[in-house]
């Protein structure tokens, strides 16, 4: 009855409190899963919804993990970018079984 329990490569934090929410933030968490199912890399990349980062006055905000790389006030270009850099360049691709 035990699942087993995987841990990413890299975590996209997408700020969805209410003034992130408002200016794009659950939009970017979307574009992001799409990205991510796209270029199959589901179980290396999770998106992660936080509340609140209390950086409301750069909103939206993301952060990209482990590299703890900060965005603000990201629209699509300097999102897709980040991925780009901070996800693509960085994942390793998994050897074939």
């Amino acid at each position: 009855m035990s699942k087993s329990f995987n841990t990413p490569d890299k975590v996209i934090y997408v700020c969805t409190g209410s003034k992130c929410k408002k200016k794009g933030g659950k939009d970017l968490g979307k574009m992001f899963r799409g990205m991510i199912k796209e270029l199959g890399l589901k179980g290396q990349v999770e998106v992660v919804k936080t509340d609140c980062t209390d950086r409301c006055d750069y909103a939206p905000v993301i952060c990209m993990q482990p590299d703890n790389f900060w965005v603000a006030q990201t629209d699509e270009a300097k999102a897709k970018e980040a991925f780009e850099t901070h996800v693509l360049r960085a994942t390793p691709k998994e050897e074939p079984r």
